[in-house]
């Protein structure tokens, strides 16, 4: 501000001034001084990224329904966004303010925001289209940002004079180092680490410390300062030892409550968030005695006041919630706070805060300033009462009706606040600029207009919040096509495993379907329809009932938990007749879970006359889908190696074998015998092979055993169909060997499926009680040596892993074993292109045998986690069972795991 005589600088002092407050305004005449431009120039600048962010979300919520995890994606595009944006940038700028610090180095400020956004908008696209390691690394750039951050503000304490505004500083390094614990929880969310009750531990501790941390600690520091500021009040005495005490109980506070959520550990984490409480009310006890000092009397006292109590509150539901529920359950238990806490205490900070900030903004001198105060808290108590009473609705689950009231009054209350700045920034830039168009004497000139960015953002910012609320409450989509009812028909529909079963739902046009949705798994989920139906999030075991408008065209639907959708949680419903279909074959085979049957044997010929299904459209196998009735598992229980040195063993080509590859797919590929793998030859060193290969198939094929030592240009040859040779070798080395197809292209014949085991004793192998062999390969979906098949083959983009020729098959028939027992587990990777890291959940391996050697023996100190083999490799791995239990053996190769290279043990007791 500048009066008529000379520039009014003002500078933040240590002593009541005035009888207003020891954080307070001393305004001298005099000439203006030079430096403090270029300090603000930069912080106004940066403010139009809080701008953007805030016009980014307006975005997001008008396009809510179109996008995958709409809601997670309007909540982090306000909070990572917006938030943590205006958080890096106003926190630097404070601290610098309260310890009269030298300002950093402007380039390396705005390289830090220039990486905070980067890593942002990595994160959201990431998460909402995948793939997660974008996301991942996102997050890692935030947390580095973050970081680096929190070090600036502790080298410039470190450089500053002892003060009385110091404390303050250490609630931003805390905060900023929560931040950097929940980026790292979100990047280990966005990689699907953990499942079920894992996957919530994840998801409730990355909730907890970045509200309760990242906004909540930085909340916290500021109100110190501003609280006092804004009841024009001097400052406490005790703010300072109450600042450091609050701060001892809340940062460690938080960290144990976090570590207690992810360990499982129920009151741990209830003991940690009582510590936290503890500190928040420490740090309350001044802002409380700068009451009774003197009481709220401004609408901006009172809302920032309404946010404090919000915050107490959700902080006390927090407790309560965390201490009575197990830790898999407490993200679900909070849903109900988000609005409570973005709305109740986020929201009303903002606007308290603008409230007491604007009018000195808009400057004019301390007559404009009394009117534009005046101006902006017209209405404040009917403002306030408002917003706080649709706060109430939306945190209680309301019905549909309340709900939307509460939206209303929320928006209405934001929505004339900013017409009020509006009208405010109008009526001041009328005032400041004469008619003639001369700045008038006394306005300050270039720093007059200097401040008109700052008017413009604020004013956009505003507008634009407003906006994202009331599309957040009103949004939707569209209209759909009106369609003449029919008939009626209920479907049950099953949320599990990534998956929403049935997968497709066809019906006459106009039929009004109704969904049952149940929750089978033991993450929330919920169903997203594309013409606006949701269910609420629900958790394991709930139950909701959508009802649709009559048919008329296709409708996607889908689970709106971050990442749930890429990972291919997304089902269709489809008029009668619109699935796509080759003109002379059956459905396509990458549409599992339709409730079709699929192909039988006898079609095998048909569906390869019929164009190359893979070429349809992208296909998401569903691994917890039932398998078709009649179906049985490969049998991976390994007999002993047969007496006698020599082995006679006739293999059969059958390239037009149809198999069920996948829960509820079948399609036709290639096979030794019929099988995938084909059949075992197991015997000892020294033993001779005399195999009698036999194509036939429809096309030329040949035969490679690793295990003999043979010229390849001889027994290896292609033969074509109807023919046969005889391929013999002698077993010169122990090991677990792959045999396959050796007619080029072999990616394709053994992606096709032709490939096998050849299983030869080490000498003196110890017996165990049972032996499994566990081949895994790569699933192509498509027809074999089609032209999609062979292209995702080429690109390395398999649609699933299997162990013995299916995904997850040993999920639906679990191999079984006793506690107590010695079990060896013989594997081969088969590729072509992917290896396995072969892992038992919950039993350490005690033997490993890889290639021909021992890496670990039962009575050495050491365990193994897995056997890791590359394509090709071979070998075994021995475990004891320590107890009864369901015991999951899986590619530790996550992403392979997830698709179908899983099974589980079912072991009983002794």
């Amino acid at each position: 501000m500048r009066g008529r005589g000379g520039a009014l600088a003002h500078r933040v002092v240590d002593r009541e001034v005035a009888g207003v407050t020891s954080v307070g305004i001393r305004i001298e005449k005099g000439p203006p001084t030079a430096a403090p431009p270029r300090r603000a120039s930069w912080h106004l600048r940066a403010n139009a990224i809080v701008v953007g962010w805030l016009a980014l979300t307006v975005v997001v919520a008008l396009a809510g329904e179109a996008l995958p995890a709409p809601r997670w994606l309007l909540i982090h595009v306000f909070l990572l966004g917006a938030v943590s944006t205006a958080i890096l940038i106003w926190s630097e700028h404070f601290t610098v303010a309260l310890l009269r610090a030298r300002t950093p180095e402007p380039r390396w400020s705005l390289t830090r925001l220039a990486v905070l956004n980067a890593g942002t908008v990595a994160v959201l696209a990431g998460v909402a289209v995948g793939p997660w390691p974008v996301a991942a690394v996102g997050a890692g750039a935030v947390v580095g940002v973050v970081l680096w951050h929190a070090a600036v503000l502790v080298m410039l304490v470190r450089r500053a004079l002892p003060g009385r505004f110091g404390h303050v500083i250490g609630w931003y390094v805390a905060a900023a180092g929560a931040l950097a614990a929940g980026g790292t929880l979100g990047g280990l969310l966005a990689a699907h680490v953990g499942h079920g009750a894992a996957h919530e531990r994840l998801h409730a501790a990355h909730a907890e410390v970045n509200l309760l941390g990242w906004v909540g600690l930085t909340v916290l520091g500021t109100l110190f300062t501003l609280w006092p500021t804004v009841l024009r009040t001097r400052m406490p005495e005790g703010t300072r030892k109450a600042s450091r005490a609050g701060l001892r109980l809340a940062a460690p506070g938080l960290a144990v409550a976090v570590a207690g959520l992810l360990a499982d550990l129920r009151w741990v984490a209830a003991a940690g968030l009582a510590a936290y409480a503890a500190g928040a009310l420490a740090a309350a006890a001044p802002l409380a005695e700068a009451v009774r000092a003197r009481r709220p009397h401004t609408g901006a006292a009172w809302t920032l006041g309404a946010a404090i109590v919000w915050f107490e509150v959700a902080l006390a539901v927090d407790l309560v919630v965390v201490a009575t529920r197990p830790p898999g359950e407490v993200a679900a238990a909070l849903e109900p706070l988000i609005p409570l806490v973005l709305v109740g205490f986020v929201a009303q900070v903002l606007l308290g805060s603008l409230l007491h900030l604007l009018p000195a903004v808009l400057g004019g001198g301390p007559a404009r300033f009394k009117e534009n105060a005046a101006l902006l808290e017209r209405g404040w108590a009917v403002r306030l009462a408002a917003l706080n009473a649709g706060v109430v609705l939306l945190a209680l689950r309301v019905p549909a009706p309340l709900l939307l009231l509460g939206w209303a009054l929320v928006a209405a209350s934001v929505a004339a606040f900013v017409i009020l700045a509006v009208a405010a920034l109008v009526r001041s830039r009328a005032l400041a600029v004469p008619r003639d168009g001369a700045a008038e004497p006394g306005d300050g000139g270039p720093g007059r207009t200097a401040g008109r960015p700052a008017l413009a953002g604020v004013a956009a910012g505003c507008v634009l919040t407003a906006a994202a609320v009331v599309v957040a409450a009103t949004g939707g989509s569209g209209p759909a096509t009106t369609v003449t009812a029919t008939g009626s028909r209920t479907v049950e529909v099953t949320l599990s495993g990534m998956s929403i079963r049935p997968a497709v739902i066809e019906a006459p046009a106009g039929t009004v379907l109704t969904l049952r949705v149940t929750n089978a798994d033991a993450q929330r989920h919920d169903l997203r329809l594309a013409t606006g139906e949701r269910t609420p999030m629900l958790a394991a075991g709930q139950s909701a009932t959508l009802t649709l408008a009559p048919l008329g065209e296709t409708v996607e639907g889908w689970c709106t938990v971050a990442g749930h959708r890429a990972a291919g949680m997304t089902m269709r419903i489809v008029p009668a007749g619109a699935l796509a279909r080759s003109t002379d074959g059956p459905m396509d085979a990458a549409a599992p879970g339709t409730g079709h049957t699929g192909h039988s044997a006898e079609d095998g010929d048909a569906r390869a006359a019929s164009p190359d299904p893979a070429a349809a459209a992208p296909v998401r196998l569903d691994l917890a889908a039932p398998f078709s009735p009649g179906w049985k598992p490969y049998d991976a229980t390994l007999e002993p190696a047969p007496g006698g040195a020599e082995h006679a063993v006739e293999i059969r080509v059958d390239d037009s074998v149809v198999r069920e590859v996948a829960p509820g797919v079948r399609q036709r590929v290639w096979t030794f015998d019929g099988t995938v793998p084909g059949p075992v030859l197991r015997g000892k060193i020294g033993d001779v092979f005399t195999v009698t290969f036999v194509n036939g198939g429809t096309m030329s094929h040949g035969i490679d055993f690793h295990a003999g030592a043979n010229a390849p240009d001889g027994v290896m040859r292609t033969i074509a169909p109807g023919e046969r040779l005889t391929y013999r070798f002698r077993a010169e080395h122990a090991g677990a060997w792959l045999y396959h197809c050796s007619t080029m292209p072999m990616t394709q014949h053994i992606a096709g499926g032709m490939y096998g085991a050849v299983v030869i004793d080490p000498p003196d192998l110890a017996r165990a009680d049972r032996e499994f062999l566990l081949v895994q390969g790569e699933l192509h979906l498509g027809e074999p040596g089609g032209d999609a098949q062979v292209a995702k083959i080429r690109e390395g983009r398999p649609d699933g892993w299997m162990f013995n020729g299916t995904a997850a098959g040993y999920d639906h028939a679990p191999l079984k074993a006793r506690a107590g027992e010695r079990v060896r587990i013989w594997a081969v990777a088969a590729g072509p292109s992917s290896g396995t890291a072969l892992h038992v959940v919950g039993a350490p391996f005690d033997t490993v045998y890889k290639e021909g050697a021992y890496l670990l023996r039962a009575g050495d100190p050491g365990g193994a986690q897995v056997l890791d083999l590359a394509p090709a490799q071979g070998g075994f791995a021995e475990l004891v069972f320590p107890e009864p239990g369901t015991y999951p053996v899986v590619d530790h190769t996550m992403r392979q795991a997830e698709g179908g290279a899983h099974g589980l043990f079912e072991v009983s007791a002794p």
